[in-house]
């Protein structure tokens, strides 16, 4: 239990349904959708869409979302993956200048075509109660009437001015006043309200074919694109298998390739065989352990992680207890190891956000336009924010994750779940673009090893291993930064948050719904 005189707060708590976001206006409006009658998947969608207007810097209806999500009736875990392509007509070479290790990040080639609105559609359409107008009617007075900035979201807005100012449509939507919008300022994109408009009306149409599918495509193309109407006409997400693991007894559900959750995966592989409950739950100990298992699965990541339409994936071996094994023997409990190459590390601007319904149909649901305002392409007349997620593609035309024609990047964000006796247990995620797979071991660890609620889970102190430091938040024990020190790790401290996150557990017996949210955001977690 938390100490009453310490800042923080208490874990929601509810009985009926339960919705944690990190803005307050998402959350509310998730709950007014599960009052109202609405599934788990219809309140994660509302949620999106207001989360799209009112934090444009972390997502939009130009990106991507994954989803996990548990049919109470049937007990079966079902993922959806909602990435999208790169154009058809796009050239293998000659995307980025000579030398250049990644693609830029504003490039025209850096931009997929977004697949949220398309699994937005087909999932409320195969899962929900409510029809999509309905749905996108909250986000759609946020964008029209305004809303006001706040404390974060204001923060990662000035964060991004100079990347904003290389589009005009950019500077035009997003520094109406000549600068990034400031905390408690109301902020208004008539533009985005007319496109969520039209795809209240037209449903997945509205956004893939027609004026809105034009005008990005136009767009693009004059900046040197490739993308065509048709890329957008033949767009579709797909139902995909969640790939598992157990840890200690608990079913750990992540997305399978290209998403990174696998790393989550054999990262808590290697821990399952560490005695955690043992440690000091902000130790130097356990920390060190988490960055060490942390530099193993990101090497394998980086290594193998790829479009599986395009390129094998050796699935089975990664989450063999016997592999976690053998890279066990590569950790020393008392000192950092040197030979192990640095995972390229990258933060990207993400929302998640998790619903459980008062039939216990549970919903992990994360969207994202990669970077800060994404590629800062912003559609003329629309507002419409366009992600840069061919960045995640390498530009070794021998690697698993080359660029190409109609294929899926690497992608960083990833939805979690875990179940416990067969039945959801924890519906989950943490934010922060490569940070994630650290975030979703840590808070995931905090509950199983050391007891911790979802709301103490979420607030612990965090630290990631990146290009060679220990970056750690400024909520790390001295202590602790020492001993690291002592362990050979190269401190240095963070200068912003590692990620956000929310959770919900459900406890069976009590019939309790327990939600927290992350401080590093805005948001909230509230029950009914």
């Amino acid at each position: 239990m938390r100490d009453f005189q310490l800042p923080g707060r208490s874990a929601a708590m509810a009985m009926n349904g339960m919705a944690a976001t990190h803005n307050p206006h998402a959350t509310r409006v998730a709950i007014e959708v599960l009052r109202s009658g609405g599934a788990a998947i219809d309140a994660a969608v509302a949620a999106a869409a207001v989360l799209a207007v009112v934090e444009p810097q972390q997502t939009g209806i130009g990106g991507d979302c994954f989803v996990l999500f548990t049919n109470n009736a049937t007990g079966e875990v079902i993922g959806y993956n909602g990435s999208g392509r790169t154009p058809h007509a796009l050239p293998t070479s000659g995307l980025a200048p000579e030398g250049a290790t990644q693609i830029e990040d504003s490039s025209p080639h850096s931009v997929t075509v977004p697949g949220a609105i398309d699994a937005w559609t087909r999932l409320v359409a195969d899962h929900g109660r409510k029809e999509i107008a309905e749905l996108l009617a909250p986000a759609i007075s946020f964008a029209r009437n305004g809303f006001p900035v706040h404390p974060r979201v204001a923060r990662d807005w000035s964060a991004e001015a100079a990347r904003l100012r290389r589009d005009p449509n950019a500077v035009r939507v997003f520094l109406p006043r000549g600068r990034p919008m400031r905390a408690g300022e109301v902020f208004r994109n008539p533009g985005l309200a007319e496109a969520l408009s039209l795809i209240a009306a037209k449903g997945r149409d509205g956004f893939y074919k027609g004026p809105v599918a034009k005008e990005i495509v136009d767009y693009l193309r004059s900046l040197g694109g490739y993308h065509t109407e048709e890329d957008f006409a033949i767009a579709e997400g797909e139902y995909v298998t969640p790939v598992c693991s157990t840890y200690r007894g608990i079913e750990v559900c992540q997305i399978p390739p290209n998403n990174q959750g696998i790393t989550a995966l054999l990262m808590l592989n290697i821990l399952e065989g560490y005695g955690l409950s043992a440690l000091e739950p902000l130790g130097a100990e356990r920390l060190h352990l988490e960055v060490e298992a942390g530099r193993l699965a990101y090497r394998d990541r980086d290594a193998f992680v790829c479009d599986t339409r395009h390129a094998a994936f050796p699935l089975e071996e990664i989450l063999s207890k016997d592999y976690a094994a053998r890279l066990r023997e590569e950790i020393s409990p008392q000192r950092i190891a040197t030979h192990l190459p640095p995972p390229l590390m990258r933060k990207s601007d993400t929302v998640y956000l998790t619903v459980v319904d008062r039939d216990r149909n549970c919903v992990s649901f994360i969207n994202s336009v990669y970077s800060g305002f994404g590629s800062t392409r912003v559609t003329p007349t629309y507002g419409i924010t366009l992600q840069n997620r061919g960045m995640g593609f390498s530009l070794d035309p021998n690697h698993p994750n080359a660029v190409g024609p109609g294929k899926r990047p690497l992608h960083t964000i990833m939805p979690g779940m875990a179940l416990k006796d067969g039945r959801p247990w924890l519906v989950y995620g943490v934010m922060g673009g490569d940070y994630q797979p650290f975030g979703h071991t840590h808070v995931l660890t905090g509950v199983t090893d050391f007891g911790l609620d979802p709301q103490e889970a979420i607030d612990q102190p965090r630290i990631f291993h990146s290009m060679d430091k220990t970056v750690v938040e400024h909520s790390v024990p001295q202590k602790t930064i020492e001993l690291l020190r002592k362990m050979g790790h190269s401190i240095v401290e963070a200068t912003e948050p590692h990620g956000g996150g929310q959770m919900i557990m459900i406890d069976w017996d009590e019939g309790v719904l327990i939600g927290g949210s992350d401080g590093r955001m805005d948001g909230c977690a509230l029950g009914y």
